[in-house]
C-alpha cells in the first residue's frame, strides 16, 4: 500500500476527546497491551498529530504521528501498528517468519506467499482470515512488515503451505517508514522454543549456541537484495564503534594533546569564532536587516570548521538570542532589534570594531585552502564485502580465514568451490548439486532442514553462505588507505518535506560518508538555485549535518551529485525525478 509516495491531505493536532477514543480503540484492538503500554504509546501531554493521506491507489488512510514518527494507521476503520510501534512491542501481533531476501519483494508491493514462510518448531501462529499480523525475518524477532491474514492458520496447513499467506499493507523501508525518522530495526535474537531447548546441554554448549545466534543475526545480503538486509546486522553498539571515523577525539586538540577546557567552554570559543568569521567574510551591508535565525543557518553554520558542529545548546549561552545580545551589550559588535513581534533581526554591524582585528584569519577548511574543491574532489571507491561469522568459521578453516575476515563475493565463491572439490561433495549423477556433509549442515541449514535436505544446487549453496555472512563494505578515497566498515554503505538521502503554508524544502543527509563537506555543498547549491539554504544538526546522528534548501530542488541536487561529484546513482536515494547523468533536459 505504501510502496509508492502518498499525498498528504491534512495534518492537525489531535483533540483530547479523540486522544481518549484512540487509546480505547487501541486497547480493544490489541488487548495484550497493558495500561502502562497505552500511556507510553498515547501520552496525555505530548503532541500527537492526525495526518490524513491518500495512498497511490486512492485509498484514504489516517495516520497517527507521535514525535514525527507514525505509530498507527487506520484503513477501513481498522487500526494497524507501524513497524516503529512493533519494534517497541514485538509481541503485539502474531508473526510469520520468512527469509531475508523476501523483504525486498514485500517492500516493492508483493504479498507474503506461504512457500516463503518458515514454519518454526512450535508451529504457525493461530490466526483467522483478516486478522492483523506481522512478518519477521529468520534470526530476528523485530517485525519488518504488517498486514492481514489471507486465510486462517488451519487453511494454511490444509493447503500444504501453498498460496497467499499475508496481504501486506506496510513494510520496513516503504514510504510510510520513510515518513518517520527512518531508524533501523533493532536486533532481537530469536528465543528458543521448548522443542529447540529440549536436549541441549548447559554450560559451554549453551554459551556457544547463544554466540551462534548473535553472529548469525547479522547475515549479509545476496547481491540482488542489498537494501533488504540492513536490519540483520551486528549489535548496533558494536557496529557504531567500528564505524567511527578517525577524527580528533572530543576533548583533544589537533596535536592529540588533551584539552583541559570543559566542552561548554570549547563550544563558547567555537561559537565566537564562527560569529567573527561570519561578520568578517559572509555578511554584507546590503543584506541588513538580517533575521537572526537566517544569520545562524546561512552564515555562522557555513563558517564552522570541518569535523565540528555548532550547537548553541551545548554552550553557556543556551540560546542564540542571549549570545547575540551579549555581543551587542559587551562588545558593541552588532545591534539587534525586534522589527516585528517575536522576530529579531540584526540591523547594524560595526565592522571597524577593535574586537574584529584587521588581521583576523578564520580557520580555513581544506577545500578553502585548495581553492578548487569541486575540481579536486573524487568520489570514493565502494566495494561490497562479506565477513566470516562464528557459525561459518569451520567452512573457511581450510582457507585460513578467521572470524571477522572480510571477503569479496568472488573470494567466497572460490573458497566454497575449493572446499566442495576437496571433500568430493559434488553429486555423482547430477553435477549441478552438492551433497551436504556435517559441516555444511551445521553452517547452512536450519534445524528443521537437518533430516530433509541432503543436497543443494550450487547457486543456493553460494547464496546461503553469503546470506549468513556479516555485511561489510570497503571505502577507498584516492590517496588514502582503504577503510573497512560493518554494514551496508549508507547512501545520500534526498527528501522533499512540507513546512507551514505548504512550502516545500529539500533535505540532503549523509554527505559526510562520501567525503563531502555539507557547508561546501550548501554554498554551491545556494549559488546555483538562488534559494535560501542552511545547515542543521541531523536528528539521531552524532556529528552529522543535513543541508536544507528552500523549494523542491531534487533535480538540481541530483545534477550536482551525479554530474559534478560523480556519486554513483545507486548511492543516492530520492532521485526519481532527477535527470540521469549526461541527459539533457
Amino acid at each position: 500500500m505504501f510502496a509508492k509516495a502518498f499525498r498528504v491531505k491534512s495534518n492537525t493536532v489531535i483533540k483530547g476527546s479523540d486522544r481518549r477514543k484512540l487509546r480505547a480503540d487501541i486497547s480493544a484492538s490489541f488487548p495484550s497491551l497493558s495500561a502502562e503500554d497505552l500511556n507510553e504509546l498515547i501520552p496525555n501531554k505530548e503532541e500527537l498529530n492526525i495526518v490524513k493521506i491518500y495512498a497511490h491507489k486512492g485509498d484514504a488512510v489516517t495516520l497517527y504521528v507521535l514525535h514525527k514518527k507514525p505509530i498507527f494507521f487506520q484503513l477501513d476503520k481498522q487500526l494497524f501498528p507501524t513497524v516503529y510501534t512493533l519494534w517497541q512491542y514485538p509481541a503485539m501481533l502474531p508473526a510469520f517468519v520468512t527469509w531475508p531476501p523476501v523483504l525486498q519483494k514485500l517492500a516493492g508491493g508483493a504479498d507474503l506467499m506461504l512457500p516463503g514462510v518458515v514454519v518454526p518448531p512450535d508451529g504457525l501462529p493461530e490466526v483467522d482470515k483478516g486478522d492483523c499480523c506481522a512478518v519477521t525475518l529468520v534470526m530476528n524477532r523485530a517485525p519488518v512488515a504488517v498486514g492481514t491474514a489471507a486465510v486462517s492458520s488451519a487453511e494454511m496447513r490444509n493447503s500444504g503451505m501453498k498460496g497467499k499467506g499475508v496481504n501486506i499493507l506496510h513494510t520496513y523501508m516503504d514510504q510510510l517508514w520513510a515518513f518517520g525518522d527512518k531508524s533501523q530495526p533493532p536486533v532481537m535474537p530469536v528465543t528458543n522454543s521448548p522443542a529447540q531447548v529440549e536436549g541441549e546441554t548447559e554450560g559451554e554448549e549453551c554459551e556457544e549456541k547463544e554466540q551462534e545466534v548473535n553472529d548469525s543475526s547479522d547475515p549479509a545480503p545476496v547481491e540482488t537484495s542489498r537494501q533488504s538486509m540492513q536490519e540483520l546486522r551486528l549489535d548496533e553498539h558494536e557496529a557504531l564503534k567500528e564505524e567511527e571515523p578517525v577524527e580528533d577525539k572530543e576533548g583533544e586538540d589537533a596535536n592529540g594533546e588533551e584539552d583541559s577546557r570543559s566542552p561548554q567552554e570549547q563550544m563558547d570559543e567555537l561559537l565566537l569564532q564562527c560569529f567573527l568569521h561570519a561578520l568578517k567574510t559572509k555578511v554584507k551591508k546590503s543584506q541588513l536587516p538580517l533575521l537572526t535565525g537566517t544569520f545562524l543557518r546561512n552564515h555562522m553554520m557555513f563558517c564552522c570548521p570541518k569535523g565540528k558542529y555548532l550547537d548553541i545548546k551545548k554552550s553557556s549561552y543556551k540560546k542564540l538570542s542571549k549570545f547575540l545580545h551579549c555581543m551587542q551589550k559587551d562588545h558593541s559588535l552588532i545591534q539587534v532589534k525586534e522589527l516585528s513581534k517575536g522576530v529579531e533581526s540584526i540591523v547594524e554591524v560595526d565592522w571597524k570594531n577593535p574586537d574584529i582585528p584587521e588581521d583576523f584569519e578564520p580557520e580555513k577548511k581544506p577545500e578553502e585552502e585548495s581553492g578548487a574543491s569541486e575540481v579536486l574532489y573524487q568520489p570514493p571507491e565502494i566495494t561490497t564485502l562479506y565477513g566470516v561469522t562464528a557459525r561459518l568459521e569451520p567452512l573457511f578453516q581450510d582457507a585460513q580465514k578467521k572470524k571477522g575476515t572480510p571477503l569479496k563475493a568472488a573470494e567466497v565463491r572460490n573458497i566454497i568451490t575449493e572446499y566442495v572439490k576437496k571433500n568430493e561433495l559434488v553429486y555423482e549423477t547430477n553435477k549441478n548439486y552438492v551433497n551436504i556433509n556435517p559441516t555444511l549442515c551445521d553452517c547452512l541449514l536450519e534445524k528443521s532442514e537437518y533430516q530433509e535436505v541432503e543436497k543443494l544446487k550450487w547457486d543456493e549453496l553460494f547464496s546461503r553462505t553469503l546470506i549468513r555472512m556479516q555485511a561489510c563494505h570497503e571505502v577507498l578515497f584516492p590517496g588514502q588507505p582503504p577503510v573497512v566498515k560493518k554494514g551496508q554503505m549508507e547512501p545520500i538521502d534526498i527528501t522533499v518535506a512540507s513546512r507551514g503554508s505548504n512550502k516545500k524544502v529539500t533535505i540532503i543527509k549523509n554527505l559526510e560518508a562520501f567525503g563531502l563537506d555539507p557547508a561546501v555543498v550548501a554554498d554551491t547549491l545556494q549559488h546555483q538555485v538562488q534559494a535560501s539554504c542552511g545547515l542543521q544538526e541531523c536528528p539521531g546522528a552524532k556529528n552529522r549535518v543535513l543541508v536544507q534548501i528552500q523549494g523542491n530542488q531534487v533535480q538540481q541536487v541530483g545534477k550536482l551529485l551525479l554530474d559534478r561529484y560523480k556519486i554513483p546513482r545507486k548511492y543516492v536515494l530520492g532521485l526519481d525525478k532527477a535527470p540521469k547523468p549526461g541527459k539533457k533536459k
